[in-house]
């Protein structure tokens, strides 16, 4: 039995129908560039999250990149975030003339330490990154609470939270700012790029509305330097229409994670997913680990099983962070989880069957590694 490790394909044919109206209403408004259709997705987009306000953006690395542009971090400044991340996190920090300061993980989440945080402010931070990574939330009332304490912004890479909460609010909603991106394997995924930033503050996100649109506060009135990052009207619509299956898929991705943990619990060698119980993670990614994790990987693939590695290089040891100075060992939860982390086969469609057939050929691979 082959089971893949994503297929957007089955995820979108239900929704062909309601996607193609929706393509050809932009189509027959010629809407193509913001627009209508960009800000009835922003407005429903909002009302999901919490927050009185959606920016749409061009991707997610914009969102981030906007959003710490918007709050005045620049040359100087010093964000901290953590290291078991995408590359844009770091991007956008550096993109702004800022520094890039890591921190390492809760071993179990994997998501930011709130204690190494503390340790880590200096006089010039200015701002912290949480990531609510694989669809789970950081823990963020004391995250939160530091912040405030240290007069610190705090932006929310909520880039694989989509729907995600913590003691019952959305990710994306409890910071400065929430960050999304609608890439197409996302949970809330686009037909391409595209991104948006939530927030309730009015002041940020009229900055973010003339930062995204060449620094324009309208046609040729420049009051600042911005970028061209907007929404397509063509995504906004596809995204209007996904948006309404959002729930009903996490929903499904929690019941085959909910498999997943009945099938493989007790595997010698297998650390499982925690999912804590104040938080509702989404599973974007169902990420296990083992310490075999090449023999693992090799014998789910005869098998006809994907997987992914989320990511086997932390971000301060990528050769294009070696300026940082940080060195092997400095984090080394983060490190440790970067080596034994893979990413089974995760999506709403997957079958029961495909899940049992996943679970099998996991717990041959990991006895065969042992035995090797």
């Amino acid at each position: 039995m082959k089971v893949p490790f994503l297929d957007i394909k089955l995820q979108n044919e239900p929704l062909r129908d309601e996607i193609r109206t929706a393509m050809e209403s932009v189509i027959d408004s010629s809407a193509f560039a913001g627009g209508p259709f960009v800000e009835a997705f922003e407005e429903k987009f909002a009302t999901y999250c919490g927050t009185r306000y959606a920016v749409g953006v061009s991707n997610g690395t914009d969102a981030l990149w906007l959003a710490l542009l918007a709050l005045d971090i620049g040359p100087g400044d010093e964000v901290i975030t953590v290291p078991n991340t995408f590359m844009a996190t770091a991007e956008a920090i550096t993109y702004c003339g800022a520094r890039p300061v890591f921190v390492d993980i809760d071993e179990s989440t994997y998501t930011m330490d709130p204690e190494g945080l503390r340790e880590a402010i200096t006089p010039r931070t200015r701002a912290i990154i949480p990531v609510h990574l694989f669809g789970q939330p950081a823990d963020m009332d004391p995250i939160l609470e530091i912040a405030r304490e240290r007069g610190l912004r705090v932006v929310e890479d909520a880039a694989q939270a989509h729907g995600a909460a913590y003691k019952g609010r959305i990710a994306g909603s409890m910071g400065d700012a929430g960050c999304f991106s609608f890439y197409p394997g996302k949970n809330l995924g686009a037909f391409g790029e595209a991104g948006a930033v939530v927030t309730s503050n009015e002041e940020l996100r009229d900055k973010l509305r003339v930062l995204r649109d060449h620094g324009q506060i309208c046609k040729y009135h420049h009051t600042m330097v911005g970028w061209n990052c907007r929404m397509d009207g063509i995504q906004a619509a596809v995204l209007e229409v996904k948006l309404r299956h959002l729930e009903s898929g996490n929903e499904r991705r929690r019941a085959v994670a909910a498999q997943y943990e009945r099938e493989l619990e007790g595997v010698p060698g297998v650390v499982l997913p925690v999912a804590s119980p104040s938080m509702r993670h989404v599973y974007h990614i169902y990420a296990i680990r083992t310490a075999e994790r090449n023999e693992v990987i090799r014998g789910l693939a005869q098998q006809g099983v994907g997987t992914g590695i989320h990511y086997p290089i932390p971000v301060h040891l990528q050769e294009a962070y070696r300026d940082l100075g940080y060195g092997r060992g400095v984090f080394p939860r983060a490190e440790r989880c970067a080596e034994e982390l893979i990413s089974l086969p995760m999506f709403p469609e997957l079958s029961g069957q495909q899940i049992s057939h996943v679970a099998q050929t996991l717990k041959e691979a990991v006895c065969a590694g042992m035995i090797a």
